[in-house]
């Protein structure tokens, strides 16, 4: 039997597996090597799964990941995930996950929507091609993050209407001061303004939160997906985000030129069939 993980910044996905069915399921905290140390992901894995997942030595430990982009980064992990689960361990990006999860063995676009957003053109194994995400200050378009910060932004500097920006005090019950705090003090800002994010979708039926989302899609398309041949391949959507606001990102692509094939919240299911073709 193998554990999968899938790890986005905000939340990462357990399960223990035997074949295609799934024996354990659970959820912790997110893990990202970028913005946590080996000692802090140790320290999460411990505490927060079930003891479940440390009574025996597993086959394997396929972990996906937020931050994952390179060797330094892969290791922090790795080293966090041998030292308390005494296994062999396999750590790749959350991108790969994504299209692994999305596609399973059929090439296609494999976008992520969620806290942080990716893209990446997929040959039914391995990624071939990807757009650089650049995080939510430099890129990520799309995300949870961006929204966050561009609704975050108009609202300290006065832009987003007088009774959007009030109903979103009223319910958050934080000041300006505490919501810079958020962003510049918080080690982990991209969490909070992707959390900030999904109040617009309480707002819908204002013209300015609808058009915010709209416009922050379509520079994901413009950004990333452009750079790809969209049109030969299924494009498919993961996370949080695209399924928050599914029918925004569906008129997107479709005023982009695209269809969408998928959009899901989950890529564990796929992971599960995958590694279960590969095991057998």
């Amino acid at each position: 039997m193998n554990i999968i993980a899938e790890s986005s910044t905000t939340r990462t996905e357990w399960t223990i597996v035997d074949g295609c069915e799934i024996k354990e399921h659970a959820f912790t905290t997110g893990l990202n090597p970028f913005f946590q140390s080996r000692r802090e992901i140790s320290h999460s894995i411990r505490l927060e799964l079930p003891e479940v997942f440390f009574k025996r030595r597993w086959s394997h430990v396929f972990f996906y990941g937020a931050g994952c982009t390179n060797g330094e980064k892969k290791k922090i992990i790795e080293s966090s995930l041998v030292a308390q689960f005494k296994t062999p361990v396999t750590v790749e990006s959350d991108l790969l996950g994504a299209a692994r999860g999305l596609l399973v063995r059929q090439a296609g676009l494999a976008c992520i929507l969620g806290t942080g957003s990716n893209s990446c053109l997929y040959n039914g194994s391995e990624i071939v091609k990807t757009v650089a995400p650049l995080g939510f200050i430099l890129g990520d378009e799309g995300s949870g993050a961006y929204i966050g910060k561009m609704f975050i932004s108009d609202m300290l500097k006065g832009f987003a209407p007088k009774e959007l920006t009030q109903s979103f005090y009223e319910k958050f019950m934080v000041t300006p001061n505490v919501l810079m705090d958020d962003v510049y003090a918080n080690p982990l800002p991209s969490r909070a303004l992707s959390k900030y994010s999904s109040f617009l979708a309480e707002h819908l039926d204002n013209a300015y939160a609808y058009q915010l989302v709209y416009t922050a899609f379509m520079r994901f398309f413009a950004r990333n997906i452009a750079a790809y041949d969209y049109h030969e391949y299924p494009l498919c959507f993961v996370g949080s985000t695209g399924v928050l606001y599914k029918d925004i990102l569906e008129k997107a692509a479709s005023d982009f030129g695209v269809e969408i094939s998928k959009i899901t919240r989950y890529s564990m299911p796929g992971l599960v069939e995958y590694h279960a073709n590969e095991m057998g």
